[in-house]
């Protein structure tokens, strides 16, 4: 805005732009030549009500378009307010002020921000209305609708009882048609989106045709209230009797306490009439208030129906919080929060391009999967966040009853709803993110199959009519966000699994932990235990001898415990001495601190040895390196497995014993092996239990080792599924189990060429530094890996 005055179309004058403090006001609208007072309850609006007070009392509010968000920018917010001289502020709790203000003129919000003081600032342009810039032709419309507003509201003043003489007597200090709008708008009973609309409206003609056809709606209104009292007290009079009787008769109940004081159903009729639902839906609700009514205090049956009812109103079933579709926002949030996760955070950014384009777009079920620590419940507060909605969880964890997510039905004492239900009571929004959280870890038994009754929730072809047991009404699901998380997939059934967009989310490698824990944990850290945010310096050397020597995990949930316990270890050290200087973090400190290393990286011998091969496995906390060793002894043909293998596991180990059988002639082992030969075959760790086929070639290789004594190479690892015909099959896990052998020192990896694409999802620091050798047959195998006898 230039630092002169600036008129539009003569009239309108836009001001010099100033700054001060603001509120974004929920559900109500403040105009010019108003005194109204309102309660003020979040930290920032009276953090900028103090301000106000310091800087001359005066304040400018604006409203928002969506009372639910809180905390607005200015795309949510009306930019047409009004500059307001606060008039009294009185505390009427620890935590929320009552304030009287007076509205002193239009303006125009060009900028909001949040000040040092954590108070909401604005820019903005004061705009005032020059109405001797009109044409004579203007003026004579205007004066015409002047008078004929002052006669009607006149007519408005002598008809509506709640209105005084007090309001004609403000009409005459009026100076312009301006506010002459805006004292007779703020004497109707306008609805916030009427009030607003005259509000933000700056042409005064067209001002003055909006609030004249308000003022005929209003007057239309108490004519019919008028006439609808007339015909009561006429139906009155000819029931006069019976009404007399029938309150004698609920006085007389009243006394003994089998009715409910007045007002005690807490205006349900009224609440049922607000809501925007189906006819049937609508009866259903309609008959129970009825059974509510007739049922006495007294009765067992009072606080059933009462709770019921309390529960229906309260259920988001016309709110929806307002989305945000700005995808370079909404991406920002999303990076701000978590480092990586590129496949989510592309994911949500895709639903966010196409729910801008398709509004009846059907919420996606999305399904986080990886193991445990690596951000998959994080990740789904932030995509609340940057959505602009309501974000609940669901722990499934351990639910086996049908009964927690579809409810009790209410013939039961104490019935309640299912955790669905419960979850948009929580969010009071039709449209929240609603995380299921480990829904892998569900379980049925005899009370029910909890996984079935999921089905209906996630279905989009369903969810739109979801029935809980307690509710026995439908409810509109359809324009929830599910996102799912698990940590191992094969735990979901088939159908539920079907219904799901999987995400897989695999554990962070040594230089994306170190990432985090720059710019994410140590901040986080020093900032929960009270510390300066340089106080605790960390060098990357130091922050991998931590990842590396006290924690083994995917995710990062264990290695951010760890740096909190290293910064507590700090802040005792500054309680007893109070002098203590920024601390360095070194290896040594970190020893004192946390004691001797948990975790100590044994490398592996890279000698050829006979009958030991290094395997790869997958584990819940990411991959693993498996040293398999095999004995030949003599013997009856006993097969010896150890190292609680699972039943799976134990089966590829006979399937490769019965593969070298057929090969036997072509390896020169004795045909007769199986009969005189005892074969052991032992994974360390003994006491951990192991199972899954993708260490088939590898107790394969072992055993050959063992039989031929040929050695094979300390310096190769491999993975994959071996069938009777020597195949060798897809396996999954494949990225864990390369890292795994990666930071083992291992540079060379046997994998099926069926996983020949999972190999692009590795690092590609790690795989140009890997010798991936693809391989379809066991023959493949043997020639890669099997050396000459020793």
């Amino acid at each position: 805005m230039e630092n002169n005055e600036v008129k539009d179309n003569n009239v309108i004058i836009y001001k010099d732009t100033i700054e001060m403090p603001m509120i974004p006001l929920r559900g109500i609208s403040i105009s010019p030549c108003i005194l109204q007072s309102f309660d003020i309850g979040r930290l920032n609006s009276i953090e900028s009500f103090e301000l106000s007070m310091i800087n001359g009392e005066k304040i400018f509010l604006a409203s928002q378009f969506d009372s639910l968000v809180e905390e607005p920018d200015i795309d949510d917010i009306y930019t047409i307010g009004t500059i307001c001289s606060v008039k009294q502020v009185i505390r009427t709790s620890e935590t929320s002020i009552r304030v009287l203000v007076e509205g002193l003129g239009r303006a125009k919000l060009e900028k909001m921000w949040i000040d040092e003081n954590n108070a909401w600032m604005g820019q903005i342009t004061p705009i005032e209305f020059d109405e001797d810039q009109f044409t004579d032709e203007e003026k004579n419309t205007l004066e015409a609708y002047s008078r004929r507003l002052m006669k009607g509201f006149e007519n408005y003043i002598s008809i509506a009882v709640e209105m005084t003489s007090d309001a004609s007597m403000d009409l005459a200090d009026a100076e312009g048609y301006s506010m002459l709008i805006d004292i007779i708008a703020s004497s109707l009973f306008l609805k916030f989106s009427d009030r607003q609309k005259i509000l933000v409206t700056l042409d005064v003609e067209e001002r003055m045709k909006m609030i004249y056809d308000y003022l005929q709606r209003e007057l239309e209104v108490i004519k019919i209230d008028k006439k609808i009292n007339q015909d009561v007290r006429k139906q009155m009079n000819k029931i006069q009797k019976d009404y007399y009787l029938r309150e004698q008769m609920k006085a007389i109940q009243k006394e003994l306490g089998e009715i409910p004081d007045e007002g005690e159903d807490s205006g349900y009729r009224a609440k049922l009439n607000e809501l925007k639902i189906d006819a049937e839906t609508f009866e259903k609700i309609e008959k129970e208030i009825e059974k509510f009514e007739r049922t006495p205090v007294g009765s067992p049956d009072y606080n059933v129906s009462k709770n019921y009812l309390d529960t229906i109103f309260s259920l988001p079933w016309n709110k929806e919080s307002r989305n945000r579709f700005d995808i370079k926002k909404s991406e920002k949030i999303l990076n701000e929060d978590h480092y990586g996760l590129d496949d989510v955070k592309d994911r949500i950014l895709e639903y966010l391009a196409v729910r801008k384009l398709s509004k009846n777009l059907k919420g996606p079920i999305i399904c986080l999967a990886g193991p445990p620590g690596v951000g998959k419940t994080s990740i789904a507060k932030s995509v609340a966040r940057s959505l602009g909605r309501h974000f609940v969880r669901i722990s499934l964890g351990g639910v086996r009853d049908e009964a927690e997510i579809r409810g009790h039905r209410r013939t039961y004492i104490g019935a309640i709803p299912g955790r669905i239900i419960n979850a948009m009571k929580e969010a009071k929004s039709k449209n929240p993110v609603i995380l299921l959280d480990e829904i892998d870890k569900m379980a049925s038994d005899f009370k029910g199959d909890p996984t079935s009754a999921m089905l209906e929730v996630l279905d989009p072809e369903q969810n739109k009519y979801f029935v809980d047991h307690y509710l026995e009404l439908p409810f509109d699901l359809s324009k929830v966000l599910f996102i799912t998380t698990a940590n191992d997939l094969r735990n979901i059934p088939r159908p539920l699994y079907d219904r799901m967009e999987v995400i897989d989310i695999e554990g962070y490698l040594e230089e994306e932990k170190l990432e985090i824990v720059k710019n994410f944990v140590l901040k986080k850290q020093l900032k929960e235990n009270g510390l300066n945010k340089d106080f605790i310096k960390m060098d990357d050397e130091v922050i991998k001898y931590v990842i590396n020597r006290y924690t083994r995990e995917a995710g990062v949930r264990q290695l951010e415990r760890t740096i909190g316990k290293l910064c507590r270890k700090v802040v005792k050290e500054m309680v007893e001495n109070p002098k203590l200087k920024p601390v360095t973090m070194t290896k040594e400190l970190v020893v004192k601190y946390l004691g001797k290393e948990k975790y100590r990286q044994e490398p592996l011998d890279m000698n050829p040895q006979v009958g030991l091969v290094n395997g790869l496995a997958w584990t819940a906390v990411g991959g693993v390196t498996l040293e398999i060793e095999v004995s030949v002894l003599p013997g009856k043909g006993q097969i010896v497995l150890t190292g609680m293998m699972g039943d799976v596991m134990k089966e590829s180990a006979r399937t490769g014993i019965s593969y070298i059988r057929s090969i036997a002639d072509k390896l020169d082992i004795e045909p007769e092996f199986y009969k005189n030969k005892d074969i052991h075959i032992h994974i360390p760790e003994g006491a951990t239990p192991k199972d899954g086929p993708s260490a088939g070639i590898t107790m394969t290789l072992a055993t050959i080792s063992a039989l031929t004594n040929r050695p094979v190479p300390g310096n190769i690892a491999m993975t994959g599924e071996i069938t009777l015909r020597g195949r060798v099959l897809a396996v999954g896990g494949v990225r864990e189990k390369v890292l795994a052998a990666y930071r083992m020192g291992i540079r060379k990896i046997i994998l099926p060429k069926e996983c020949e694409a999972d190999i692009e999802k590795i690092p590609e620091t790690v795989r140009n530094d890997i010798e991936f050798v693809l391989v379809d047959k066991m023959e493949e195998v043997l020639e890669v890996a099997l050396l000459e006898r020793m």
